[in-house]
């Protein structure tokens, strides 16, 4: 699949010491659907979005977005890690991490300005966290620290929003408020790419999928992608998934 304006990953290859992570990924990620990467444990799936984005390195491969080298861009991308990456015994409020999404606008050791208050003040309500803006982070339950932090991706007003397994351990009410949030952002032209990590009902949300096991298996639509043949090749065995 090609698209003009998105996301391009051309031939990326990862190795930490002397095993591939990733081997020759080539695929597009398009603005204006939202595209999850699936794939067994192990498959790479982090992986991918870390070295798109520079956290890791790659050995080999381009990333480019609407025609420039990613990594040159990044004040135009939103990432929100796994839950497991972050430290929640740090002393922040709800507010106080909202905020953090506006430092790109704003610059270090500078007020935030009335309008980036006013765009954090909107972020929570829009996860419907506007009441606890008060709370340490870290007295939350999964499902709500998870919708904060979109909340704070979303505040940073970026163009490209990478999400590393959001819906990993949450609550039904949080997956639906997450999945409506990430196809209004798809809808409004966004670039948006989401580990996801089952294949159960909730792929039916994804418009595109990207199949790995440290190989690109299939990208291109769901009806592309979950055939039989690249699900075998991609976990082996007995595959049970909700085709939708």
């Amino acid at each position: 699949m090609n698209c003009a304006n998105g996301l391009t990953v051309e031939q990326l290859g990862v190795q930490y010491r002397m095993v591939k992570a990733l081997s020759d990924i080539s695929c597009s990620i398009c603005p204006g659907r939202l595209t999850g990467i699936i794939g067994p444990n192990g498959a790479g799936k982090s992986t991918l979005i870390k070295a798109m984005l520079g956290l890791i390195p790659s050995s080999t491969g381009l990333i480019t977005y609407d025609g420039q080298p990613l990594t040159a861009q990044l004040d135009r991308v939103a990432y929100v890690p796994q839950r497991s990456q972050i430290d929640w015994t740090y002393p922040a409020t709800v507010w106080d991490v909202i905020m953090m999404g506006r430092i790109r606008k704003t610059g270090w050791f500078r007020r935030y300005s009335t309008v980036s208050r006013r765009a954090a003040a909107a972020a929570l309500e829009r996860v419907d966290m506007a009441k606890y803006r008060d709370r340490p982070i870290g007295q939350l339950s999964g499902g709500q620290q998870q919708r904060v932090f979109l909340a704070k991706a979303i505040s940073e007003e970026a163009d490209v929003f990478c999400l590393d397994e959001p819906l990993a351990g949450i609550d039904k009410k949080t997956e639906a408020i997450v999945f409506n949030i990430l196809q209004e952002l798809a809808a409004d032209g966004h670039t948006v790419l989401v580990v996801h990590h089952d294949l159960g009902q909730a792929i039916t949300n994804f418009d595109d999928l990207i199949l790995l096991n440290r190989e690109l298996i299939a990208s291109g639509t769901r009806k592309e992608v979950l055939t039989g043949s690249n699900l075998q090749r991609a976990f082996g065995g007995q595959v049970n998934f909700f085709a939708g």
